[in-house]
């Protein structure tokens, strides 16, 4: 019987780190704030907005910059027909694009909003997963209010589509313009949980606010939408954007950026068919 013990302390031993490996795990992800330190990446260095005009606005105990710019036919007409409010992608920031986007929506007289999510840029922080959400809600409020019933088109990329379809599921939209949505939880889940077992995946999903969860937003928005999917996504697969695009309830056109990768520019073909269903979703007006 001696013989037997040696195994039976190897595995009291292994059984003891496992658990004390777990607890580890588990209080890394509930109180370190691991999900936010894996996901986001803010940065704060100075970005020239080439002309773009900074807004602050109150958010929590601190302010929400917001960078804005006309197309040229709104400034020509001195009033936008329409508003897009743009949330960026993980490691992009506002600051750096709004100016030059505000001419591609095929000649029309628009102002682009683009939000720093808190932490990034001129936003106070921390950078945090759930203070996104809210922060998108305040600088949605905060452009109706400026709007004065003019349409508010929705533009998110990459994991800024996760609070353009919040707001959307919450307010009332024109439409949404939606580039290479990620499914946060099922993402993380899936593509990543095979290695640990599913055990810090699970714990990195659940802490993922709900109110980020795009496919459940997504089976409540009724407004239209584009999809713009890059076929070669290397950062979010494409199966995971038919996730979001699956699930969603509302009218909707699919664009396939056909050999596109995450981060490629929308051009050609695709740019083409994406002035033809902006036409679409924003009709225009008269001048």
């Amino acid at each position: 019987m001696p013989e037997t013990w040696p195994p039976q302390r190897r595995l009291r031993k292994t059984t003891r780190l496992a658990i004390a490996l777990a607890i580890l795990i588990f209080a890394l992800v509930m109180f370190a704030n691991l999900p936010d330190q894996l996901i986001l990446f803010p940065t704060t260095n100075p970005i020239n907005p080439r002309g773009a005009v900074r807004r602050m606005i109150p958010f929590e105990d601190g302010t929400l910059e917001i960078w804005t710019a006309p197309s040229r036919l709104a400034h020509q007409r001195d009033r936008p027909e329409a508003y897009a409010l743009r949330f960026y992608a993980n490691a992009d920031r506002a600051d750096g694009w709004v100016a030059a986007e505000a001419e591609m929506w095929n000649e029309r007289a628009i102002e682009i909003w683009g939000m720093n999510y808190p932490g990034f840029g001129g936003s106070t922080g921390p950078a945090r997963l759930k203070s996104i959400a809210p922060a998108a809600l305040a600088a949605f409020d905060e452009l109706q209010r400026q709007a004065n019933g003019r349409p508010i088109v929705l533009f998110g990329a990459s994991i800024g589509t996760a609070p353009a379809l919040h707001i959307a599921a919450n307010r009332q939209v024109a439409g949404l313009i939606l580039h290479n949505p990620p499914p946060l939880r099922q993402m993380i889940l899936r593509q990543f949980g095979w290695w640990n077992l599913w055990l810090l995946a699970g714990l990195v999903a659940l802490k993922i606010p709900p109110e980020l969860d795009s496919i459940e937003n997504a089976k409540r928005v009724r407004a239209p939408a584009i999809f713009l999917l890059a076929e070669k996504d290397e950062v979010v697969p494409p199966r995971f954007h038919r996730l979001v695009v699956n699930a969603y309830a509302g009218e909707k056109r699919v664009i396939a950026l056909g050999g596109a990768y995450h981060n490629d520019p929308i051009e050609g073909d695709a740019l083409a068919d994406l002035y033809d269903a902006l036409d679409w979703l924003l009709p225009r007006s008269s001048p």
